[in-house]
């Protein structure tokens, strides 16, 4: 049926009280369906645990479901490439890493995607200290300890990340180098998978996140030997930094850090409003709470500083993996 113009007006103020106006629904405010939020990790990993902690309290303050969909391998690729195949709707997101925005794409000679223009960013959640561990009772308590082990075993030392291009592969890689030492990188699908040969000694050396560090060190399955930040953390006052240990290897005090991102091109409006119900989390106590117990340092953030994060982090990692040779096929 065709209103005149005033017909028109009376039919959208009747929308008011339950009716149908079409010309209301093509313009209904975001979100009016449910958002799938990708986890680039497993379940179980310290990214995953952060990504459904942002997505049960987004759910609340935005109105609608956010139901995670896990989809790692290959370090968040096969994560991104889900992403950039759905639309600039801002009904699908991902949570990303230090890792994706500021090293992963540069490990390979051509580039998989480009963090500055295939995303949208919402928000950076908070960043997390990392912490290079060994198996206990190896006798390894000491960086000097792990330096005397990687130059006295053929092929140097094997060490584990969540993935090629991942921040522990680049920091233990990177502080391999400073030591004058080798080391064979061995990646495994997530942080999970890793600390489980770590513990097992199947790997002699892995950098953690600090939440997942301080649980093995106090279970007595994992030794400390090294904190890549700026000062010690009170999780781990008895380890040293990077930065005490090796003053050359100051630059690798780097905490890694997590965001939330949708699609480039995503209406200006749906990132704002996801940005806003980013903020009202913060204020949440629960939400503290839970990342906090996770050691994760909440950080105030708008949109454009998941970009500015991202361009800042990979002015220093990118001449670092040129430098170490990191970049493959």
């Amino acid at each position: 049926m065709k209103f005149p113009d005033s017909a028109l007006s009376r039919a959208c103020l009747l929308a008011a009280t339950g009716l149908l106006c079409a010309a209301g629904a093509s313009a209904q405010a975001y979100p009016a369906k449910p958002i799938q939020l990708i986890a680039q990790q497993p379940p179980g990993s310290a990214s995953d645990a952060m990504t459904r902690i942002w997505a049960d309290c987004a759910a609340h303050e935005l109105g609608q479901p956010v139901v995670v969909m896990n989809k790692p391998g290959a370090n968040g690729v096969l994560a991104i490439n889900g992403l950039k195949g759905q639309p600039a709707d801002g009904y699908t997101l991902m949570s990303i890493g230090m890792s994706q925005m500021s090293i992963t794409p540069y490990t390979y000679r051509q580039r998989p995607y480009d963090p500055g223009s295939d995303f949208d960013g919402v928000a950076v959640l908070g960043t997390s200290a990392l912490v290079l561990a060994v198996p206990a009772g190896e006798g390894l308590t000491r960086l000097a300890d792990l330096q005397k082990l990687a130059k006295a075993t053929a092929g140097g030392l094997n060490f584990g990340s969540p993935g090629k291009g991942s921040p522990a592969h680049l920091l233990t890689t990177a502080l391999l180098d400073k030591l004058g030492a080798t080391g064979t990188h061995v990646p495994f699908v997530g942080e999970g998978a890793g600390v489980t040969a770590l513990i097992g000694k199947q790997i002699q050396a892995m950098t953690l996140v600090i939440g997942t560090a301080a649980a093995q060190v106090k279970a007595g399955r994992l030794n400390a030997i090294a904190v890549f930040d700026t000062q010690r953390s009170p999780l781990l006052p008895d380890v040293p930094t990077v930065a005490e240990l090796l003053p050359a290897a100051a630059d690798l005090a780097r905490p890694s850090w997590i965001a939330i991102v949708a699609k480039a091109g995503t209406p200006a409006a749906a990132i704002a409003r996801l940005g806003a119900a980013t903020e009202q989390c913060r204020a949440n106590a629960q939400y503290k709470s839970r990342l906090e117990a996770m050691s994760v340092v909440l950080t105030p953030s708008t949109p454009a500083d998941v970009r500015a994060w991202a361009a800042r982090d990979a002015a220093v990692w990118r001449p670092l993996i040129d430098r170490l040779g990191l970049a493959s096929e």
